[in-house]
């Protein structure tokens, strides 16, 4: 099984939308929040594309790598879902680390509150990471889609017409 940056992501936040997304179920070409996402994605840094590279390895794509630097940009529009964006970027950086670049580092940017955050892998995040990959094999190999998690965040997620249809 490959195992995505979204995996990780999602893992992280709601095992449900991880379950869906894994089997091919999605909604976000329809969100207004995934909307936003691209359109900031696409002007926050407009010179990055000349300067950086996209990089696609085992199914992961990056945006922006810096490769003189070894430094993996990843923009977010909010730093709510924090932890999993960390770990994402981390999970990132592991790939690349399984891909001979030798100590990259990356920078969780948030451009609508200027924040930035740095970010590196230690030894126990490679131990983390290799538990994550366990988990979520694991839960997308189930035959049965995990239930609603119920958190004051459902209601902005792609998928919270689906998991709330029947109320």
């Amino acid at each position: 099984m490959r195992i995505t940056g979204k995996h990780i992501n999602y893992y992280h936040i709601c095992h449900r939308k991880l379950w869906l997304f894994h089997h091919g179920i999605s909604f976000q070409q329809t969100h207004d929040n995934v909307a936003d996402g691209t359109l900031l994605h696409q002007t926050a840094y407009p010179q990055r594309a000349q300067r950086y590279r996209e990089i696609q390895i085992k199914g992961i794509k990056i945006d922006f790598y810096d490769p003189h630097e070894r430094v993996v940009h990843e923009i977010k529009r909010s730093n709510k879902m924090e932890a999993a964006s960390v770990a994402q970027l981390q999970f990132y950086l592991l790939t690349l680390e399984r891909h001979g670049v030798v100590e990259p580092t990356g920078l969780l940017e948030y451009p609508k509150i200027r924040r930035v955050e740095k970010v590196v892998l230690t030894d126990a995040d490679r131990v983390a990471i290799a538990e994550w990959e366990a988990a979520i094999a694991q839960l997308v190999a189930q035959e049965t889609c995990p239930s609603v998690i119920n958190k004051p965040f459902c209601k902005n997620c792609s998928y919270y017409d689906f998991c709330y249809s029947g109320e």
